[in-house]
């Protein structure tokens, strides 16, 4: 895919990470089924783990549910081979509940497939979003926003 657009090595592969992050958001599925290796391993650090395709798309098929919202900036991007990282800003809702905090994600792309995908993240900053997210459920102007 990445290939038809000339694109080196480095850019292709956070190419892939753009395209596999931005599917989730536009809860395309499909687009990041196909980007993503049958034997993926998917890890928020701190968290469980998840192994394979059919488990973690099947995460993100519960996230299909109107009520339920993902979105995404990317603040910057670096790949070394088939490593990416990025830092970003994350914003999860559910229902009237929503929440933003900070991520640095490490992703291993082989032949235009994500093969791994851990994420790290502040748990301070993230109870502090989670705080913010649960005032803006009584007080929307208080609502996190991206």
């Amino acid at each position: 895919m990445t290939e038809d657009l000339g694109l080196t090595e480095r850019a292709a592969n956070i190419a892939v990470v753009d395209l596999f992050l931005n599917s989730l958001r536009d809860k395309d599925t499909e687009t990041a089924a196909k980007l993503v290796d049958d034997n993926i391993v998917y890890e928020n650090v701190g968290f469980s783990r998840l192994r394979g395709a059919q488990k973690v798309l099947k995460v993100f098929d519960l996230a299909q549910r109107p009520s339920f919202g993902f979105d995404v900036v990317t603040h910057r991007s670096a790949a070394d081979g088939p490593v990416v990282l990025n830092e970003r800003t994350d914003l999860l809702r559910f229902g009237r509940f929503q929440t933003t905090f900070w991520v640095c994600g490490v992703f291993e792309v082989h032949d235009g497939k994500i093969t791994l995908w851990r994420d790290y993240f502040d748990n301070v900053n993230f109870l502090k979003g989670a705080a913010r997210g649960l005032a803006g459920t009584v007080f929307p102007a208080l609502r996190p926003s991206l």
